[in-house]
């Protein structure tokens, strides 16, 4: 918590404003933002100043785990976040590629489950990178990306946390998360928990040990109606404890989390937070 207000801080400090042309507003920006998550003892990096919907953050980054591509299967396991970028944003309304009501196209994970190379083959990332681990096996590139600038114009949003790099030293597993963009008071908890989660339960299922994630951020931000709440309600509020997260032991592979794996077989332990704030959502 103290790293993230730290940059709270720092964006409204030093930000410059910055007019975003996909959403029509300005954003107080800073460029670079470095964090670590320490989850050895099981730690999530949930937010404290302001009540987390966290279980929202697992079922997508679950989503994108199995490769999901429509809206519909994220509210199948509740997740509403991609209802408007499918549904809702006028660029992708009008993209030939769309295929219909919900689809999200080729983003997140199509490309992490079904990246395609230049023969038109598939290519499962995870799968590659979890039966490396699942052998202690760490050929520095434990990759799984989900930007392919081949079909960033077949997707609804251009994927925001787009890489994970898996390292392996001593027995215990590392994460290092890239994300391009950071919508700093809305959907940096979500990714956090996110970096947090990724880490741990890839450490359950390939027999590591969890160790440190970093978590990598490019351009900070806070859009222009958000700016009074973060300032002036959530900045104000004294962090609390961390949580715990307790994972359901019978998660054991991959293909767990692929067929019967649900967020309910995650819990947190003394979650304390302070009231929930409604930001702005930019589509």
């Amino acid at each position: 918590m103290k790293q993230y207000l730290e940059l709270c801080r720092r964006v409204i400090d030093s930000g410059e404003w910055v007019e975003n042309s996909r959403t029509g507003k300005r954003c107080l920006t800073v460029i670079n933002a470095d964090l670590e998550y320490d989850v050895s003892e099981g730690l999530l990096p949930v937010l404290t100043t302001k009540k987390l919907f966290w279980k929202q953050a697992i079922a997508e980054m679950l989503g994108y785990l199995r490769g999901y591509t429509s809206a519909a299967d994220f509210r199948k396991i509740g997740c509403n976040t991609w209802n408007a970028n499918a549904n809702e944003n006028a660029e992708w309304l009008a993209n030939p590629f769309r295929k219909g009501p919900d689809d999200m196209g080729r983003c997140y994970g199509a490309q992490g489950r079904d990246w395609r190379n230049p023969e038109g083959e598939s290519v499962d990332q995870l799968q590659g990178v979890y039966n490396d681990l699942r052998q202690g096996i760490d050929n520095r590139c434990e990759i799984m990306t989900f930007m392919n600038p081949g079909e960033r114009d077949r997707a609804c949003l251009n994927s925001c946390m787009h890489t994970h790099t898996f390292s392996v030293l001593g027995g215990k597993l590392y994460l290092t998360s890239y994300q391009r963009s950071d919508d700093l008071p809305l959907g940096h908890g979500f990714n956090q928990v996110q970096v947090g989660w990724l880490l741990m339960v890839m450490a359950q299922i390939t027999g590591l040990r969890p160790a440190t994630a970093f978590h990598k951020i490019v351009n900070v931000h806070v859009y222009e109606d958000q700016l009074v709440l973060l300032r002036d309600v959530q900045m104000k509020r004294d962090p609390l404890p961390l949580p715990k997260l307790h994972i359901n032991p019978d998660i054991k592979t991959l293909r767990d989390l692929e067929t019967w794996v649900t967020p309910d077989d995650f819990a947190l332990e003394g979650y304390q937070h302070h009231p929930a704030i409604k930001y702005e959502f930019a589509v």
